[in-house]
């Protein structure tokens, strides 16, 4: 019996504390209610190092402000994206980053967040809908395309190149385009074949085993992104022709460089993900704060080679 009073006494005060301490008690407050103002972004994956760094750079600059940042993963599916947006749309967020999966399908999540007066800030890949985005804030992509050709066609002026490339993503359409662009200046080299690959390793593999078999004279590659080249470099190590391919792409992520300094990867164009994520996030505070914002940011980007890996890595 007295164990039971004792008991009841406990569950007595749990109650009081808990239960009847008032609307104002932290305790029973959502978080949402103690952190701030809510923010998103949705991300196409979260399985690369390049999003992470990103994301980082964001949530450093809404955190500084009190405010609170949910990052959301479409996992390379449009659908999963406009669905997660749709949500804290109709939480009222206060305004959301988006790197679109489907560069022409993000419009319907566009008009929707314009309905509710919520700004959308674009990070790394381009909409195309740029009038319904505040600002776009990216690499400049088709730089990295011309840096990542220009250093190929300085080792191998006569490269059979195959692109990997990811056709519905713009940063990746302005990759493959500045590559064009600058191949242009050098008549020796050819496009053996061009595949669609969302640019992860996994993916990538299996089809540059494929194309490796159905080209004998292909000896350089240029995937879209570091994953992509990663994948390559697997495929090329099960068929003993490391060193045989010349393969260059862009992002500078740190498993990349490393590629570069083991002799598997000849040259990356470098990213500034959290830069990215950075100056974003400090557009969309100026933009809260009434002041003006230039539509479309570009943050520069830089090869990197064997010669400059160890600095590159010094400096990030």
């Amino acid at each position: 019996m007295k164990a039971r009073f004792l008991l009841m006494i406990a569950l007595g005060f749990l109650w009081l504390n808990l239960g009847c301490s008032g609307s104002n008690s932290s305790a029973t407050k959502p978080a949402s209610a103690q952190k701030g103002r809510l923010f998103a972004v949705s991300f196409q994956t979260m399985n690369n190092p390049f999003f992470v760094e990103l994301n980082e750079g964001i949530k450093k600059v809404v955190e500084s402000h009190g405010d609170r940042l949910v990052t959301l993963d479409a996992q390379w599916d449009s659908l999963k994206q406009k669905n997660d947006l749709s949500d804290v749309i109709h939480q009222n967020a206060t305004a959301i980053f988006i790197n679109p999966v489907n560069w022409e399908g993000i419009k319907g999540t566009l008009l929707q967040a314009k309905e509710k007066k919520i700004p959308c800030i674009v990070v790394d890949a381009p909409a195309k809908d740029v009038d319904l985005v505040l600002c776009t804030v990216a690499s400049d992509n088709v730089e990295a395309g011309r840096l990542a050709c220009r250093a190929l066609a300085k080792v191998k002026p006569n490269a059979k190149i195959v692109i990997l490339h990811y056709s519905v993503n713009k940063a990746c359409i302005d990759r493959v385009a500045g590559f064009k662009e600058e191949m242009a200046k050098h008549p020796g080299m050819a496009i053996l074949d061009t595949t669609d690959s969302p640019g992860t390793i996994e993916d990538a593999r299996p089809k540059m085993k494929d194309l490796l078999g159905r080209f004998k004279d292909l000896d350089a590659a240029f995937p879209i992104n570091d994953p992509a080249a990663l994948g390559c470099i697997s495929a090329l190590e099960s068929a003993n022709k490391v060193g045989e391919v010349t393969i260059v792409t862009v992002d500078g992520s740190a498993a990349g460089v490393a590629a570069i300094k083991a002799g598997k990867l000849h040259s990356t164009s470098a990213q500034f993900p959290k830069e990215i994520g950075r100056v974003a996030a400090e557009k969309v505070y100026d933009h809260l704060a009434g002041k003006g914002v230039e539509k479309d940011v570009k943050i520069k980007v830089e090869l990197i080679t064997k010669e400059n890996a160890d600095e590159f890595l010094k400096d990030k």
